[in-house]
C-alpha cells in the first residue's frame, strides 16, 4: 500500500444514520483513514429467511469513502441471527459436555454443520455483490477471532467427521492403536466408530487431544477458504481473517489460501514489549506486510474494565511498534464504546456520548507521522539473519504433553528465546517456512521435525553454511505426540554428534554449568547431559551428578554448523552462540529495527515508560518524526519514544 492504514472498528448498526454522520466527522478530524464494518451485524443485513437489506450499509460505505476513510469489510458469521439458530438448531456448536450453545453472544457456530456452510456462502455472496467492486472497500475480513473455542464441537456431524478424518490420516484402526500406544492400559480401539472426542474432566489421551484439536483446526480452514472463494468471484481486494495470540490454529494453514495476515492482539501496556515477538512471527507468515485488525486503545473490558487505562505515550508507541516490524495497517477497538451490550464498559477512541479520550489524540500524532514517513515505510523492509521457530505442531503437543510441569511454550519461546534479540531483526517462523537467507536458526522446544520435509531441509541448510542452534526439548515426539524408542530424538543425536546419557525434564534449578573456556554459565528449566560423540563441548556441567557432561555442543557439519543444547541457555549465552552483532547497543527498553531497501532508516520504540539510550555509529542522522538533526554518539531516549532515524551522506 503506497500508505499505512490507521482506524478502528466501527458497528454503524449500533447507531442513528444522523449520528453516524457525526461520527464520520470525528474520524475524518482524527486523521484515521480505514474502518472495520460489519462482522456482527448478520442480523440487520438479513432480518427474516427471504429478506436482505445491505442499503444501510452502504450509505455508511459511501459516507467513509467520500470522507477519504477506506472500509474494511466483515462476513459476519461469526454471529448469525438468533431467528437462525432457533429454526435451524444443528448450526449451534455442541460443548464438550454434550449442551448445544446457547444464543447469548457470538461464536456460537459448528464450522461442520452443511447447513451452516449453506447460510454462510448466500450471506457472503449477497455482500460481496453489493461491495465486491465499491472503490471505498480494499479488504475483507472473514468471521473475527475464529478458533476452537472450548476444544471445538462436540456435535454428531463434528464426531462422525472426526472418525472420517482418522481413517484418512491413519488408514487402519490397528495402525492407530500402534502409534498411539493403545495397548497400554487396555485400550485398543475395534473400529473407527468406537473412537469418542476427549471431554473436560477425562485423564485424556495426548495423541487423541491433539488430533481432535487438529481435526477442528482443519474444519476451520474449510469453513474460512469456503467464504474466500465466493469474496474472490465479485472482489480483487485483499482477504484475510483476523486471529488472535496463539498459533494453536496455525497461521500458515489457516492463511495458505488467504491474501493477508490479519492480527487482534490485547496486551496491556506492560506487555508492549511482548507484543514484538507476534510482528516478528506475522510478518513471516506470507514474507508481507500484515495487519493489525484489532488492539486495544485504552482499556480492555466487557461488564467490567480491565487492564488498565494505558500511560500517556504508550498508545501511541503501540501504534507504531507493529509498523516499524512490517505491519502496513493498525487498527484499535473500537472507534466509539456501545451503549450497551457484552462489552460496554471497554475502552475506545470516543466514549458512549462521543467524546474523544486522551488516547485519540496518540493516534491522531500517529497518523500525522506515518504521513511523514509514507515514502520510507514503502520502499524498505526488515530483513532479518536470524531466525526463531514457533511451530503450531508444538503447541498442540505441549498442551497435551507439556512434560514440565506448568510449562507455557509460547512464553519460554519469546522470553528465554526471543527477548535475547531485542536489538536484532529476528524472524518468527514456523515449519513451513523456508530457510533461505537466514544465517543462524534457532529451534527451541521444537517438539517434532517431522513436518513439512524441516528435518530434510535443516540438513541441507545447515550443509550449506548456516548455524543451527537446536533444543532443549527439540526433535523429541512424533506429530502425534509420541515418544521415540530408538533414541530420545529422531536424528538429532547423530546429526548434532553427541549421545545422550541423561534427559530431565524437570525445573529444579540445581544444576550448575560453565563454558568449556572458562565462566559460568546460567541454565534454566530442563537438562539434558550429554557425551560429545563426534562433538566439542562448548559448555559443561560443573559439579554434581553431571559434572563434566556436555551441556551445550558443536559440531560442524559441510560448511555450517549445529549447536546442541541441553538446558535454557542465559540471553548473553545465546547471543554468544548466535554470533551476530546488534543493529546498535541500546538500553534494555528500547526495541530497534533496522529497515532496508530503495530507503533505509534505523527505528527505536521505547516500551517500558522508562529513559533509556541509543549509541550510534558515527556521523549525522536526521529523525524523521522529531523532524531534527541528531548526531552519532549515545543518544538519549524519552518514554515511549520514537526515533526513526536516516543516516545523512
Amino acid at each position: 500500500m503506497e500508505k499505512i492504514l490507521i482506524g478502528a472498528a466501527y458497528y454503524p448498526e449500533m447507531w442513528d444514520e444522523k449520528e453516524v454522520e457525526v461520527d464520520i466527522a470525528r474520524m475524518k478530524g482524527l486523521g484515521v483513514n480505514c474502518m472495520r464494518v460489519g462482522e456482527f451485524a448478520w442480523g440487520k443485513m438479513q432480518p427474516n429467511e427471504e429478506e436482505f437489506d445491505f442499503d444501510w450499509l452502504l450509505r455508511v460505505v459511501d459516507r467513509l469513502y467520500a470522507a477519504g476513510i477506506y472500509t474494511i469489510m466483515c462476513t459476519p458469521t461469526c454471529t448469525p441471527p438468533r431467528w437462525m439458530l432457533d429454526k435451524y438448531k444443528e448450526m449451534r456448536s455442541v460443548d464438550s459436555a454434550g449442551v448445544r450453545a446457547e444464543v447469548s453472544s457470538r461464536c456460537h457456530p459448528c464450522k461442520t454443520s452443511p447447513k451452516m456452510r449453506e447460510k454462510n456462502a448466500i450471506i457472503v455472496e449477497k455482500m460481496a455483490e453489493v461491495f465486491g467492486k465499491h472503490p471505498g472497500v480494499i479488504g475483507w475480513q472473514i468471521d473475527n477471532e475464529i478458533f476452537p473455542y472450548g476444544d471445538g464441537c462436540y456435535c454428531s456431524l463434528c464426531v462422525r467427521a472426526f472418525r472420517k478424518y482418522l481413517k484418512e490420516r491413519y488408514g487402519t484402526i490397528g495402525e492407530l492403536n500402534r502409534k498411539w500406544g493403545t495397548v497400554r492400559w487396555s485400550l485398543e480401539y475395534s473400529a473407527f466408530k468406537d473412537i469418542q472426542p476427549p471431554r473436560a474432566g477425562q485423564w485424556r489421551h495426548p495423541s487423541l487431544c491433539v488430533e481432535w484439536l487438529r481435526f477442528q483446526c482443519r474444519q476451520i480452514v474449510s469453513y474460512v477458504d469456503d467464504q474466500a472463494k465466493i469474496i474472490r468471484r465479485h472482489s480483487s481486494a485483499p482477504i484475510g481473517t483476523d486471529m488472535m495470540l496463539t498459533n494453536l490454529l496455525g497461521y500458515y494453514e489457516t492463511t495458505e489460501h488467504l491474501d493477508v495476515v490479519q492480527f487482534n492482539h490485547y496486551n496491556p501496556a506492560s506487555e508492549l514489549p511482548q507484543t514484538a515477538f507476534s510482528y516478528d512471527f506475522l510478518r513471516c507468515v506470507k514474507d508481507k506486510p500484515f495487519w493489525v485488525t484489532e488492539t486495544q486503545v485504552g482499556w480492555n473490558g466487557s461488564e467490567f474494565a480491565e487492564f488498565g487505562y494505558r500511560p500517556v505515550g504508550n498508545c501511541y508507541a503501540n501504534t507504531w511498534l507493529p509498523v516499524a516490524r512490517g505491519a502496513e495497517m493498525n487498527l484499535y477497538w473500537l472507534f466509539r464504546t456501545h451503549p450497551n451490550g457484552h462489552e460496554l464498559a471497554h475502552g475506545a477512541l470516543f466514549s458512549t456520548a462521543g467524546r474523544a479520550y486522551r488516547v485519540a489524540e496518540e493516534v491522531r500524532r500517529a497518523a500525522v507521522d506515518f504521513e511523514l514517513c509514507k515514502d520510507l515505510l514503502a520502499k524498505s523492509k526488515v530483513n532479518s539473519k536470524i531466525a526463531i521457530h514457533y511451530a503450531s505442531t508444538s503447541v498442540k503437543t505441549f498442551r497435551y504433553a507439556p512434560l514440565l510441569k506448568n510449562f507455557d511454550y509460547r512464553a519460554t519461546v519469546l522470553e528465554k528465546f526471543y527477548g535475547a534479540f531485542r536489538h536484532y531483526n529476528v524472524d518468527v517462523i514456523d515449519t513451513p517456512h523456508s530457510l533461505d537467507g537466514y544465517e543462524v536458526v534457532v529451534s527451541p522446544f521444537l517438539a517434532t521435525v517431522e513436518e513439512n520435509g524441516l528435518k530434510e531441509r535443516v540438513i541441507e541448510w545447515v550443509k550449506g553454511g548456516g548455524t543451527w542452534i537446536v533444543g532443549p526439548m527439540s526433535d523429541i515426539m512424533t506429530d502425534y505426540a509420541s515418544k521415540y524408542t530408538k533414541a530420545p530424538f529422531s536424528f538429532l543425536e547423530e546429526f548434532a554428534g553427541v549421545f545422550t546419557k541423561y534427559q530431565l525434564p524437570v525445573g529444579n534449578d540445581v544444576y550448575a554449568a560453565e563454558w568449556a573456556d572458562g565462566g559460568e554459565l546460567k541454565i534454566s528449566t530442563c537438562y539434558d547431559a550429554f557425551y560429545a560423540d563426534g562433538s566439542r563441548t562448548l559448555a559443561r556441567y560443573a559439579g554434581g551428578e553431571f559434572d563434566g557432561l556436555s551441556v551445550i555442543t558443536e559440531r560442524a557439519v559441510g560448511k555450517g554448523k549445529v549447536i546442541m543444547l541441553g538446558s535454557v541457555p542465559s540471553h548473553d549465552a545465546l547471543r554468544r552462540l548466535a554470533g551476530i552483532a546488534p543493529i546498535a547497543e541500546a538500553s534494555e527498553n528500547i526495541i530497534l529495527t533496522r529497515r532496508t531497501g530503495e530507503a533505509e532508516a534505523l527505528i527505536a520504540v521505547e516500551t517500558e515508560n522508562k529513559e533509556g539510550y541509543l549509541v550510534l555509529d558515527d556521523g549525522e542522522y536526521f529523525d524523521i518524526v522529531g523532524r531534527r538533526a541528531v548526531s552519532g554518539g549515545r543518544v538519549s531516549v524519552s518514554p515511549y519514544q520514537v526515533l526513526v532515524l536516516q543516516k545523512r551522506n
